[in-house]
């Protein structure tokens, strides 16, 4: 027995030796990479052990050496932006290569990974993706790669500030797409208090962005909740791969004519240092910097439709006139039935039983020969009510409105952008890396959602853990959302009028000082047609006639008496109300005070090489929690106040979610045919769980062509204010769609359908009682068909189809409820819900490439998405904001004649459309008024590699034809750019 164990034991020793030995065996390799036409040596050239973590970069002669416990035969994976990878096989026999890389010219030879979350070729991508490499970064004749991305198929991009633009596709567009989801280096960018990314503000750094990849269409299967309309991931250079100084300066002018200063500077500047050691650890710091003077809104179209106007009225035609980028003249009032507040009935004081009463006592005086003494109704033979009519406009045009500030008085137009980026990469063993990752943003920007939002010294933190390999990875990360200085410009420019002259004293003001002009007039022309020998009948002709045509001349001088010392931008006190204004944190004031943090970990394993790699099987899962916290100003707070309203000292909630997934993927007749499928589900805490699936198919009968088939289906949780918002505005209260909101402010079976009490204001029978019903997350399926192929290695073709339906599509609703302490006066409020019907979409693109000699490139895309089905709703309840066509052509030579001088020039064009959205006034979405113009664009670079310097010199422009456009009702009104830049990159090639 003893005998025995000794053996077993030596056994054991021998085997764990073994194994030691085995795992520090080390294989040492080592060589030169140069250009196969050139010969000289190429520095930067990425060198890594296929499927494994370890790899290294050649040096500034083109050199690398490299060690790794990867025992042989293991394949070599040789790339470099540019040129065609290869792949060198180490069996042991060599370990010295001399390689040579050629220039890539095919095109479709780029690999992806966010279409199966695996790598493989664009080509046999099994859905629609758009991809922008370091090279189309480069050479993208926009300021900014996230402008650039305005140039890929399929694309929509709504522009509110110069560094705040929402990403878009297939539809349903809107200013803060909660439809789209984006990621950097896997951690979603979106601010959690507004559950949409803020564009590319405190975003990656350009010059430390590797690639950007887009898919359009529902994504969830994969990348969980919200990917419904697409998912942009940006990825960032490794310091392993990219390593040495990098920095850019890029300065220009902006110009638009119709800017408070017509032309302003541009200045962008960035650095990125990254550094490895012995290949085991390295790190990378990044930091950048944008300042200019902000694109400006300067709409001043009359959007209210009131007294008959249109978008022609103004201040001087149209008495309520509410001007599209004016704020402070959003409320009115009719002055026939004293009604307050965007002309909600019964909503405020009713100033007509005052103007009653004072025309049943007037009295002539006793001193007036025959009619002294003696009342204007006994002499007229008209009743109160009557004369009423005759002195005060129609109902139908006498609206009224306060005098607004235009935008570019509130507005912070003085952009910035501060990015800070740091990471530390460890590299375990050759198949395992540990990452430690810190993003920090801060900035000052514009965004048009219900209001017009100044995003002021907002900042935004993430930071990440990660450990990765081959086939997997864990990552923990927390996104850190802080408002900063942020305020609501529209609530700004009335509360400024409200602290100045409260409406409840201004608008009687004005009213009583029109009525009384009025009344005066027509009692004095009325007595003075008695006194001419006019039976009273024709005398009250003669008093109406002369009163009504003093119409204009009455509300001059009752504007005139309620303006009288207001507040202008230029007056002594103007600067200290706003700044008090905006220090108060909403609603009663205009300051956002939002502390609203995101913590999420999520890990994935590929199973393939347990399956032999007969079946690849991948499964991965995710946890987050969203914590609120606005200090009671934006977000419902765990405790109420008697009336319902939150309780600023309460805490806020929390919201839970989790998901899993997996995914199965077999090829089939000699690989020309891959089937693959996948099925997620998810679970949030205030909402039924939520499965989908996605399948799909690729043939591809030669390496050149793939036809693909899928179906996709995706969903979105309604955002977090949609859950728990409750926020009193001027137009109504907002609030979340839960039953929580439900039961506090009590209105199922106790308010009443907005659109039925408009239709029927004085008849509270009509009026349709509202009865909640469920509030459920959103839902997409949609079937896609597409093609990739090259064609005679010249022509890149890239086509598709596609056909969604939306179930539970989301639709704001509004009900009204009576307040039962002042009798006829309405509580509005504003909640997400449902559409009971399905709604439809379906469009098309094609993209063509094609390959010129000499390395010039001629490029073109057209898209076409429709709304086939409404589901019975009206488009200002469905907010489609979709162009039916956009084209997109591009000609580019990234190095004409082997001369280091590049260029590309793009053209685009969309058709006009209709936008609806919450900032849009009533009238325009109803009326389906909020057209925006068709427009087209031209932008251009010239670029010119210095290799003494290592640098590349860059000028161009956007718009460089200088026609200004708007892409969004509300949104500034974009000009031109011009600029010059250069970056330099110490291991950038000859």
């Amino acid at each position: 027995m003893k005998k025995h164990f000794t053996t077993m034991r030596l056994g054991l020793i021998t085997s764990l030796l073994f194994m030691t030995s085995m795992l520090f065996a080390q294989t040492k390799i080592s060589g030169k990479i140069s250009d196969g036409s050139t010969k000289e040596p190429l520095i930067g050239v990425s060198i890594a052990v296929k499927g494994k973590v370890i790899g290294t970069i050649s040096d500034t002669k083109g050199a690398f050496a490299l060690t790794t416990s990867t025992p042989t035969p293991f394949t070599l994976v040789v790339s470099s932006v540019g040129y065609n990878t290869q792949e060198i096989l180490v069996d042991g026999s060599k370990s010295n290569f001399n390689i040579t890389l050629s220039e890539q010219s095919i095109m479709g030879q780029e690999v992806v990974i966010s279409a199966s979350r695996v790598e493989q070729s664009i080509m046999k991508s099994p859905v629609s993706i758009e991809k922008m490499d370091i090279r189309a970064i480069q050479n993208t004749p926009s300021a900014t790669f996230y402008d650039g991305l305005k140039n890929l198929k399929g694309v929509e991009v709504s522009t509110q500030s110069l560094t705040f633009s929402s990403v878009n596709t297939r539809g349903f567009n809107s200013n803060g797409n909660v439809r789209m989801v984006q990621l950097i280096d896997g951690m979603d960018n979106q601010a959690p208090g507004l559950n949409f990314s803020v564009g590319n503000i405190v975003g990656i750094s350009e010059l430390d962005l590797e690639s950007a990849e887009l898919l359009p269409g529902a994504a969830s299967a994969l990348y969980g909740p919200n990917a419904l309309n697409g998912i942009l991931l940006m990825n960032s250079k490794s310091p392993f791969l990219y390593q040495g100084l990098s920095a850019s300066v890029k300065t220009g002018v902006m110009n638009e004519k119709n800017r408070s200063v017509a032309t302003t500077g541009y200045y962008d500047a960035s650095f990125r240092y990254a550094k490895a050691f012995n290949n085991k650890i390295a790190f990378k710091v990044n930091f950048s910097y944008l300042k200019a003077d902000d694109w400006q809104a300067n709409d001043f179209r009359d959007q209210s439709f009131l007294n008959g106007s249109n978008f022609n009225g103004t201040r001087d035609n149209n008495f309520a006139y509410n001007g599209v980028n004016t704020y402070g003249d959003e409320t009115n009032v009719n002055m026939y039935g004293g009604l307050f507040g965007n002309g909600i009935p019964g909503n405020g004081a009713n100033g007509t039983s005052a103007i009653l009463g004072a025309i049943a006592t007037f009295v002539y005086p006793a001193n007036i020969p025959g009619i002294g003494g003696k009342s204007l109704v006994q002499l007229s033979g008209q009743t109160p009510k009557q004369i009423f009519d005759a002195i005060i406009p129609g109902q139908t045009n006498a609206n009224i409105s306060r005098i607004g500030y235009n935008e570019r008085d509130l507005a912070s137009y003085g952009t910035t952008s501060i990015k800070f980026n740091g990471a530390v990469h460890y590299r375990i063993n050759d198949n395992v890396e540990a990452i430690a990752q810190a993003s920090w943003g801060n900035g000052t920007t514009l965004y048009t959602g219900a209001d017009r939002y100044s995003i002021k010294n907002f900042s935004l933190g993430q930071y990440k853990l990660e450990v990765k390999g081959s086939n997997f990875f864990v990552r923990a990360y927390t996104t850190q959302e802080r408002s900063g200085d942020a305020y609501a410009t529209g609530t700004l420019g009335s509360l400024v009028n409200e602290a100045w002259k409260p409406s409840t004293a201004w608008y009687p003001q004005y009213f009583g000082t029109f009525a009384q002009s009025a009344l005066t007039n027509y009692a004095t022309i009325f007595a003075g047609a008695l006194g001419q020998g006019l039976a009273p009948s024709a005398a009250v002709t003669a008093a109406s006639a002369s009163t009504q045509g003093q119409f204009g001349a009455y509300h001059t001088a009752a504007r005139t008496l309620a303006d009288a010392g207001r507040l202008t931008p230029s007056s002594a006190n103007w600067n200290a109300t706003l700044d008090n204004v905006k220090s108060l944190p909403i609603p009663r004031g205009a300051k956002f005070n939002d502390k609203s943090n995101l913590y999420a970990i999520e890990g994935m394993y590929n199973l393939s090489q347990a399956f032999n790699n007969v079946v690849d099987v991948i499964i991965g899962a995710n946890y987050r929690t969203y914590s609120l916290n606005s200090g009671g100003t934006l977000f419902a707070t765990q405790q109420a106040n008697a009336d319902g309203s939150s309780n600023p000292n309460a805490k806020e909630f929390t919201i839970s979610e989790f998901g899993a997934y997996t995914q199965l993927a077999k090829d089939f007749f000699d690989k020309k045919f891959k089937l693959s499928g996948s099925l997620r589900y998810d679970k949030n805490e205030n909402f039924a769980g939520q499965f989908t699936p996605r399948i799909s198919g690729v043939f591809s009968p030669t390496s050149d062509h793939n036809f693909r088939l899928s179906y996709q289906t995706g969903f979105r949780i309604p955002t977090t204010q949609d859950q728990y918002i409750d926020l009193l505005t001027p137009q109504a209260r907002l609030i979340g769609g839960l039953p929580l909101f439900n039961d506090r402010y009590q209105l199922s079976g106790k308010s009443y359908i907005y659109n039925s009490v408009l239709a029927n204001p004085t008849d509270p029978t009509k009026w349709q009682v509202y009865n909640r019903k469920e509030y459920k997350p959103e839902r997409v399926g949609s079937w896609e068909v597409g093609y990739k192929g090259l064609i005679s290695k010249k022509l890149f073709v890239d086509a598709y189809y596609y056909t969604s339906t939306f179930t539970n599509f989301a639709i704001s609703q509004v009900v009204v409820k009576p307040d039962p302490a002042i009798a006829g006066r309405v509580q509005p409020y504003s909640l997400p819900t449902n559409a009971e019907k399905d709604i439809k979409a379906e469009g098309w693109a094609v993209g063509l490439d094609y390959a010129f000699p000499k390395g010039f490139n001629l490029g073109g895309n057209v898209s076409h998405n429709v709304l086939s089905d409404n589901g019975g709703l009206t488009s200002g309840q469905l907010q489609y904001n979709t162009p039916a066509y956009r084209f997109n052509a591009s000609f580019g030579n990234r190095n004409v004649g082997k001369t280091g001088f590049g260029f590309n020039v793009v053209w685009r064009y969309q058709e006009s459309f209709v936008w609806q959205s919450s900032f849009a006034s009533p009238a325009v979405n109803t009326l389906q008024q909020g057209n925006i113009p068709a427009f087209s664009t031209l932008d251009a670079q010239v670029s010119k590699k210095v290799s003494s310097i290592k640098s590349i010199v860059k000028i161009g422009g956007t718009n460089i034809l200088g026609k200004s456009y708007i892409t969004s009702w509300g949104n500034p009104t974009v000009g031109s750019m011009f600029y010059i830049g250069i970056a330099f990159d110490e291991l950038l090639n000859k």
